[in-house]
């Protein structure tokens, strides 16, 4: 049984720890928690604080998703094309490589994202690199979508990434074929997404790519962990105070709105990606143990010292472009092994029709 530190996965899970970490990655550890760490933490705590007392207003929420705007400005890859699609209540943009051709004319596969930002920032603009990249690794086309955040509840972001999905599957995309993509809030998210479509009778996607996940709307965990003092960037209490402001309903929290307190039987292949020190370490380690006792198949890479979704940061990480590469390289082996299933599906749907004829 794989094992890293106390806590021990079934024969499923693929344990790889990646001593990769570059010199700004081991500044970042080494500078973060004397002094950003401390002034989020700070922050955070006051915002439970006001929060306890009805001093923070939910409606508050509504600005921080204006964060988004101010990053149009922030250049894709070059030879990126992309196209808007709205839904009224949300909207997905298709992004793509020149390369490859117009994903709706090709239909041929798609990476579903869901991006980060605590549920609360961040959107289409901060993200389009990232996602970029990523589909250049990978060699398809991303579908990114910028669901309903806060103050919306997270009941009705799971319902804008049902219908994103439901809208690939409508335009012919085959579900073995799809990639449920996404870092922070969004890599959590993807495993609930993941859960809703297997409830609502809707095909499980081929395969599963999470960055740094938020999968554990609860606090407690996270906040007894020891990476509570060693995340460079993040404070613990920060996800507490979105949990506590945004999602709590007469006090109480359905703890069926996270993935790591569902059964994982029958889930897909999937890749976990998250840095040795982050607050969120614990989510992935739940979400990694539900696989091994689901004995579903998940690649979890440990990243030596990564700060929170260093895979933006690939600009200037040499370890956050391996990332990308090995995000890459599961997403191709996962039409790789849809590629071998739809040709023994043809092949034994000739040899019945042979069959049929000969009778």
């Amino acid at each position: 049984m794989n094992q890293v530190g106390t806590v021990a996965f079934g024969s499923s899970v693929q344990v790889e720890e990646v001593n990769r970490a570059s010199v700004l990655t081991r500044l970042a550890n080494l500078i973060g928690p004397r002094i950003a760490l401390p002034v989020l933490d700070l922050l955070a705590k006051t915002g439970i604080a006001l929060g306890r007392r009805g001093l923070f207003p939910k409606e508050l929420f509504a600005v921080s998703s204006t964060t988004d705007a101010p990053a149009a400005i922030l250049v894709p890859p070059r030879g990126t094309r992309r196209r808007l699609t709205d839904f009224g209540h949300f909207r997905a943009e298709w992004v793509w490589n020149k390369r490859l051709g117009d994903p709706l004319e090709q239909r041929d596969a798609a990476i579903l994202y869901f991006h980060g930002g605590g549920f609360a920032a961040c959107g289409l603009n901060t993200h389009r690199r990232l996602v970029a990249k990523i589909g250049n690794a990978s060699g398809m086309a991303v579908f990114n979508v910028d669901y309903r955040q806060l103050p919306h509840h997270y009941v009705e972001t799971l319902a804008d990434g049902l219908e994103a999905y439901q809208h690939l599957l409508v335009l012919g995309f085959e579900p073995e074929r799809i990639v449920f993509a996404g870092d922070s809030a969004g890599g959590g998210l993807v495993f609930r997404l993941a859960l809703a479509a297997k409830e609502e009778g809707l095909p499980v996607p081929g395969g599963i790519v999470s960055i740094s996940p938020w999968a554990d709307l609860d606090w407690k965990v996270r906040n007894a962990h020891p990476n509570v003092r060693r995340d460079p960037i993040l404070p613990a209490s920060a996800f507490e105070f979105l949990s506590r402001q945004g999602f709590l309903i007469d006090g109480e929290l359905d703890p069926m709105w996270s993935s790591v307190n569902h059964d994982c039987t029958g889930m897909p292949p999937a890749l976990i990606q998250v840095g040795s020190t982050e607050v969120f370490l614990p989510d992935a380690e739940q979400v990694a143990k539900r696989y091994g006792e689901a004995g579903a198949p998940m690649q979890f890479q440990i990243w030596d010292r990564a700060i929170h979704v260093h895979q933006a940061g690939s600009d200037i990480l040499s370890d956050a472009r391996a990332a990308i590469r090995e995000i890459g390289a599961f997403n191709r082996e996962v039409l790789r092994s849809a590629s071998y299933r739809e040709y023994f599906d043809d092949e034994s749907s000739g040899t019945s029709d042979q069959a049929s004829a000969v009778n």
